[in-house]
């Protein structure tokens, strides 16, 4: 990454790393949710947050996994405060489950990262009937989110504290199908594009994110909701393309960010008091960026909002 060294106006560049960007933060007190927490930059965001102060609760499909990284990060640093919940982003009643057994632990929330997802597979179905990619990046967060909002609304009028929201996009939103959002055809298996279901899926989560952020703002409430590109990192999220993930691996030293500096956008977003008070923003390399045109349509972000609440409410797609 050292093509890409130029700080911007926040004084990081895409160099920086998590560390780097949450250097001298104290955010003792504070709690936090990381979906997708047990591999990847989620693990990194873990341990910088830990690090920090915050206890963090590692939102993951595969508990033993999470617990092994659990028990690392507490090894490296024995004041970490660091738990393991149980999530499937892919299935609502796993999400629900969640939330309700979340809610009931009594603990505040004062940051949510939804960093999990799922990058270009075969034309999959959820456990919904919902198109993999569109299911678990935007839907499952979008689902989570409403169901923990009035935790972190009473949070934040309660400590006093702003609370963030933080949702991991990326410039991938920039290929999605020409229209954006297929809304009639997200189950659609014949038209179906890996690359560009996953570009929708992942403007879906500036859209979800912009128009929370409108939302909460009307309300007067304390909370932020920004989105993200952490960058090119090579991780599994390539798995289902080899030949790419061959030339990314061949080619990363040049271009490829590694996950400690992967990871620093949404530490950024998440922790840095430059970022407090700013909301609906998309970021990348740890500054304000600018996403495409659709990104930034305000009656497509409405519809979308609309039609997830529709079938977060509906068990099955119709």
């Amino acid at each position: 990454m050292w093509i890409f060294g130029r700080k911007g106006a926040s004084g990081f560049s895409a160099c920086s790393t998590a560390a780097e960007v949450a250097q001298g933060i104290d955010a003792s007190g504070l709690t936090a949710i990381v979906t997708g927490a047990s591999s990847g930059i989620g693990i990194e965001t873990t341990t910088i947050l830990a690090q920090c102060g915050v206890h963090v609760i590692m939102a993951v499909r595969n508990v033993d996994s999470g617990k092994k990284v659990k028990e690392t990060i507490i090894k490296e640093n024995h004041d970490a405060k660091v738990d393991v919940m149980e999530l499937d982003l892919s299935s609502m009643s796993s999400i629900r489950k969640f939330a309700l057994e979340y809610n009931n632990l009594s603990l505040r929330l004062n940051i949510l990262i939804n960093n999990a997802g799922v990058m270009a597979p075969p034309f999959t179905l959820s456990q919904d009937s919902i198109e993999l990619q569109f299911a678990t990046n935007h839907l499952g967060h979008f689902l989570l989110t409403n169901l923990l909002l009035d935790n972190m609304k009473k949070t934040a009028s309660e400590s006093q504290k702003e609370g963030r929201i933080v949702i991991v996009s990326s410039e991938g939103h920039r290929f999605a199908y020409r229209e954006g959002i297929r809304f009639d055809q997200i189950n659609d298996s014949s038209s179906y594009n890996t690359l560009f279901a996953y570009g929708q899926s992942k403007l879906a989560n500036i859209l979800h994110a912009n128009e929370l952020a409108s939302r909460l703002k009307e309300e007067g409430v304390e909370i932020t909701a920004n989105s993200l590109h952490p960058g090119a990192i090579a991780t599994n999220l390539m798995r289902h393309h080899g030949f790419v993930e061959g030339i990314v691996n061949w080619v990363g030293k040049y271009f490829i960010k590694n996950i400690p500096q992967g990871a620093a956008t949404t530490c950024y977003v998440a922790l840095h008091p430059q970022v407090k008070g700013v909301s609906g923003k998309y970021f990348a390399d740890s500054n304000i960026a600018y996403p495409s045109s659709l990104a930034r349509d305000r009656d497509l972000a409405k519809k979308l909002w609309d039609f997830s609440l529709n079938l977060t409410e509906n068990k099955y797609f119709g």
